[in-house]
């Protein structure tokens, strides 16, 4: 099993996508990466990395990709707003701060 898979059963596993309609997951070594629906906090994407403390940071942003001005042909870049940054969460308090971010429950 995957450190991705271990952070995602930590979350809820399949209750915890089916509650909140979190989508595109992707591992990336010590990090789960996920797109998540519009929420209470603007946040659309979270990383979830696991540090050397055996502790978890939580990356709450709001990414936009950048565009292409079909006027002048000017591209304008890749923005990224960091929303909420937590360290030092223990695997057992995931759900509770995912929910006080997004606004979103993550079981019934």
């Amino acid at each position: 099993m995957t450190i991705a898979n271990t952070i995602l059963e930590q979350l809820g596993g399949n209750k915890f996508i089916a509650m909140t309609g979190a989508k595109n997951f992707v591992s990336d070594g010590n990090t789960l990466r996920m797109t998540l629906p519009k929420n209470r906090s603007k946040a659309n994407r979270l990383y979830i990395t696991l540090d050397a403390s055996d502790t978890y940071t939580m990356n709450f942003f709001k990414y936009t990709a950048g565009r292409l001005n079909k006027k002048t042909f000017a591209w304008s870049p890749d923005k990224k707003e960091d929303i909420e940054n937590i360290s030092g969460v223990y695997a057992d308090m995931l759900q509770d701060i995912f929910t006080s971010v997004t606004g979103m429950y993550t079981h019934l």
